[in-house]
């Protein structure tokens, strides 16, 4: 009876030594998944660090070379949405900053220091032309003038109003119409046209909302003006 007692007890040692192996090898398979999951999980993330793209100044999609001001605009959609306007990683104009209205949306900012001079929209529909006017009359030399429209930006326009924004460099202007989308940068005293400009007409076959085209986007480089 001491032997079968003995032959129990090695019965017993062995299957608990067996579970314990077993359950040493799960656990150690499953430790080293974990371990392998983590490892895997760190080389994703250095490997997704190193493809994210890097965030430019106002969320543009390249780097601009020194002596330039980064700038990103867009014309307002339909009259839901309005326009906005960013500088050097600074929003100007926007819907959120409650600073823009119907019509042309207008941003100045300084050429040498991309600094913000003045923000102002004038409505072209149930508005007057002539704040406008007295407005474009007293930019100074040097200034970088911005525009978009919002809802419609060119009912009370005049020819000398689309004249002085032509001096700005303006190609579209002359030709501005009722609710067309239209984004635009140029500056006082530029001596060509401007490279700056988007402009979309407003056509009841093509509108992307039932009574305005789709909304306009621009982003560029500007140079820095020099002494």
């Amino acid at each position: 009876s001491f032997l079968t007692g003995a032959a129990k007890l090695v019965v017993v040692i062995a299957i608990f030594l067996l579970t314990f192996y077993v359950i040493s090898q799960v656990f150690e398979i499953k430790m080293d998944a974990n371990l392998g999951h983590i490892f895997a999980r760190s080389a994703l993330d250095a490997a997704a660090r190193s493809t994210k793209p890097p965030r430019y100044k106002c969320g543009i999609s390249k780097a601009c070379p020194e002596k330039h001001f980064a700038f990103k605009m867009s014309s307002g959609a339909a009259n839901v949405v309005g326009p906005k306007i960013c500088v050097e990683d600074n929003v100007l104009m926007s819907g959120v900053k409650n600073n823009v209205g119907r019509g042309i949306n207008t941003a100045l900012v300084n050429g040498k220091t991309g600094e913000l001079l003045d923000t102002k929209f004038f409505d072209m529909w149930g508005g007057d032309v002539a704040p406008l006017i007295e407005f474009l009359k007293t930019i100074q030399d040097g200034t970088i003038v911005l525009m978009a429209t919002y809802d419609d930006g060119a009912t009370k326009l005049n020819d000398e109003a689309r004249k002085l924004i032509a001096e700005l460099g303006s190609s579209s202007i002359s030709n501005l119409g009722f609710r067309d989308n239209w984004v635009f940068c140029g500056g006082k005293g530029i001596k060509t046209k401007s490279p700056f400009e988007q402009h979309i007409k407003n056509n009841k076959d093509t509108n992307k909302y039932e009574g305005w085209p789709e909304v306009v986007e621009m982003e560029g480089c500007i140079p820095q003006k020099q002494e």
